[in-house]
């Protein structure tokens, strides 16, 4: 075996939708035991590709070998027969189900009965050689993010895949755990296993790729090139064609009044567990917090309690005005926006039209209100305004906001956050899966409001993101905030051992004050 056997070759290949090339006579090959980064901005089309090699979509013309056999692949079973398996961004794990249970989901043994302790010794022995260390015997509901991904690396290797493809495998872990990851891919492409790695994270690409492939429109610019070397604004170049910053200069701004303040909030979540614990928190104008801390240790239920999405205990004021359980509609009076995690099932109306997203927040005022009417022609002249300012990039406003990219409709929430002039800015995860280019429109989109006396509370699992763009950070870890500190006090070792709970903030008591 040498280093330039390939495990997959993939030649000529084309995907049309309906009025897209997706992929447009796109190469790529990966060789045995590397790992081989694909980059690219959203609607790049990577993600297609990917998904025609995991056997999720169907190509519309070109060649697939794996091992130098040519395959046909229409369904992921087909892709995992031929030793293929694709990890998703988003667990598809069963919570209330053991390790071992949600490994054997969707096999055809054991088919009848299963002898438990037997397949947890398979799965145990199986974690052993491959460092990826997790209790056969334990709930996913027990285990922390970076375990439940193993597991479903597990599930992959379980099933037999020598070539994992890892979409955003990051975006979920504190930085320790991002490190065992690496450890572990490492350990399996010495044994001669391969990796496709989709991330936005370029100096995680320089850390772990050995090769890098980067499309654009549908088309390879550069393909397989060596990593070693490359920079991360040599990548970024690749990525959109252009220079981009690496670093944005922050103004100097003096916070003035406190904006928001929270006083012994608490509050449980969907599952009736108690998800927030007597938090204190206080934001001031021309500021930015940012919170870090793993997914699901309350960061979502934190920013719905201040929207009026979630009831709870305790006092939220914005400007002195109580807001606590009170209706959506009297936070966004107040001057609350709210850039939410899930833009489609929260933040835009993905079936409604890019003017109808626009003024949600508008409609029920003149000039586009009028008692149960609506004045259209100003609605479609503002929807135009907006969309020209921010760079919307969609066909017309009559345009569905499902058909935008994901860098677009993060536009386009924020063009209808930002135009209803709000004292608060709650973003959540706002730069998730989205590439260089348009992180850095958001990046300076934020950087504006707080220039501009907004008061921001920013929720992200990406550290570098909140110690550039912030000016305190605190933890959030099982529903409870440390105290802020400055960011130029801040130690990225020690908050990420704080976001998995290896440490503990010991002066922090439960009131972080800005």
């Amino acid at each position: 075996m040498t280093e330039t056997t390939l495990a997959v070759e993939m030649r000529g290949i084309v995907k049309r939708f309906p009025g897209v090339v997706a992929n447009d006579h796109v190469d790529f090959d990966v060789r045995v035991g590397e790992v081989h980064a694909l980059l690219g901005e959203n609607g790049a089309g990577k993600s297609t590709l990917m998904n025609i090699l995991a056997g999720l979509y169907g190509a519309d013309e070109g060649t697939i070998r794996v091992h130098d056999r040519v395959v046909k692949l229409h369904s992921p079973r087909d892709a995992i027969a031929v030793g293929l398996g694709m990890v998703h961004q988003h667990f598809t794990l069963v919570d209330s189900l053991t390790v071992t249970e949600n490994i054997l989901l969707g096999l055809d043994e054991p088919r009848f009965w299963m002898n438990l302790p037997l397949y947890e010794a398979k799965v145990e022995s199986l974690a052993a050689k491959t460092g990826l260390a997790v209790d056969p015997a334990a709930k996913i509901w027990q285990l922390s993010v970076g375990e439940q991904q193993r597991v479903e690396i597990l599930k992959m290797l379980y099933r037999g895949a020598e070539i994992l493809i890892m979409d955003e495998p990051t975006a979920v872990l504190a930085p320790q755990e991002i490190d065992e990851l690496f450890e572990t891919l490492r350990g399996m492409t010495a044994a001669g296993a391969s990796v496709v790695f989709i991330s936005h994270k370029l100096d995680e690409v320089t850390r772990i790729a050995d090769r890098v492939t980067v499309m654009r429109r549908g088309q390879v610019t550069a393909a397989g090139e060596p990593a070693a070397g490359k920079t991360k604004r040599d990548l970024a170049q690749l990525m959109v064609g252009r220079e981009v910053l690496e670093s944005i200069d922050k103004a100097t701004v003096s916070p003035g009044q406190i904006v928001l303040e929270m006083t012994g909030v608490s509050a449980t979540s969907d599952r009736g567990l108690r998800c927030l614990d007597a938090v204190d928190l206080r934001i001031r104008s021309g500021q930015i917090i940012g919170l870090a801390g793993v997914a699901g240790n309350g960061q979502s239920e934190l920013a719905e309690v201040i929207t009026g999405l979630r009831e709870c205990t305790g006092s939220i004021k914005v400007n002195g005005q109580e807001l606590a359980n009170r209706p959506v509609a009297e936070a966004i009076d107040a001057g609350v926006a709210h850039v939410p995690e899930d833009r489609t099932g929260i933040g835009s109306a993905p079936n409604l039209s890019l003017t109808d997203n626009l003024i949600m927040k508008a409609y029920r005022s003149r000039p586009i209100g009028h008692g149960w009417s609506i004045d259209d022609s100003v609605a479609r002249a503002r929807a135009q305004e907006l969309k020209d300012l921010y760079e919307v990039s969609a066909p017309s406003i009559n345009t569905q906001a499902r058909l935008l990219s994901g860098g677009n409709l993060q536009r386009l929430i924020l063009a209808r956050e930002i135009s209803s002039e709000p004292g608060l800015m709650v973003a959540v995860q706002p730069t998730r899966g989205l590439d260089v280019g348009a992180i850095e429109t958001v990046h300076k989109l934020l950087l504006e409001q707080r220039e501009g006396g907004m008061a921001v509370l920013l929720i992200s699992e990406d550290l570098d993101e909140i110690l550039m763009l912030a000016d305190r950070v605190a933890v959030i870890y099982e529903g409870r905030i440390s105290r802020s500190i400055p960011v130029g006090e801040a130690e990225v070792g020690e908050l990420g051992l704080m976001m998995t709970g290896s440490v503990t903030d010991a002066t922090a008591g439960p009131t972080p004050r800005a």
